[in-house]
């Protein structure tokens, strides 16, 4: 490759290991958090159960969240105040899910069967499939994505 030249090659998600899925996911929470005008830290240590922190520009409110690769709930996050952030595909596309946790426990109760399996009965349980009346009562907590607004635009021409 000539010096000054720059090829970015698309990655494929399923080749990444663990810890590369996870700093994938963060900046791409991130990126769709910035749209909503938050600013996220991520943290090393699961600092009160949150992988990051993401405060908004025009508050105080300072978000815990604990990032996970699919729809979870465990009993160590109940009452902690924790948000819950997963992906889901959606038309051939990743959707983020910014998610209050108890909120979410809830949601399960009213629309699924996850808290009566052994695995929420031994402290956790996870999904990669939602089924239509839960991602329905879901909906107010998807990320929209958003394009670039007219005034963003015209600061490119």
């Amino acid at each position: 490759m000539a010096t000054g030249q720059l090829r970015l090659q698309p990655i494929r998600y399923d080749d990444l290991n663990a810890k590369q899925k996870e700093i994938y996911n963060f900046q791409k929470i991130a990126a769709a958090l910035a749209d909503y005008g938050f600013n996220c830290i991520k943290l090393q240590d699961d600092w009160l159960g949150a992988d990051f922190l993401a405060y908004h520009k025009d508050s105080s409110q300072t978000l815990r969240v604990q990032l996970k690769g699919r729809a979870t709930i465990e009993k160590k996050y109940w009452g902690r105040d924790l948000y819950i952030a997963f992906p889901f595909p959606d038309d051939g596309r990743r959707v983020w899910y910014l998610v209050p946790h108890d909120e979410l426990v809830a949601l399960s109760d009213e629309h699924t069967n996850w808290l009566n399996t052994r695995s929420w009965e031994e402290g956790k349980y996870s999904s990669l499939s939602l089924k239509p009346q839960l991602r329905e009562a879901l909906e107010p907590y998807k990320l929209q994505e958003r394009g670039i607004d007219e005034a963003t635009q015209a600061a490119f021409e």
